[in-house]
């Protein structure tokens, strides 16, 4: 396992226990897998981000990642 600094923004902050804050992945975890873990549904991310910088869904995590995932949002 290793730990790494998770964010869930607007409408994904339900799918984590605190709303942000350390999660533990299993070693190798993708993006991918750690939205199927947390039970998103893949269509409600629209932007992901590792480190600040954007990401796709198949990136492998590191230890100390610190990931963003994003809802797509509309507005005026």
């Amino acid at each position: 396992m290793i730990q790494i600094d998770l964010k869930l923004f607007v409408t994904l902050a339900k799918y984590h226990p605190r709303g942000s804050g350390p999660h533990n992945v299993e070693k190798g975890s993708t993006i991918s897998d750690l939205i199927f873990d947390l039970g998103i549904d893949p269509d409600t991310v629209k932007l992901i981000f590792i480190n600040g910088k954007k990401a796709s869904a198949d990136q492998t995590l590191c230890r100390g990642d610190r990931v963003g995932l994003f809802p797509p949002v509309g507005g005026g």
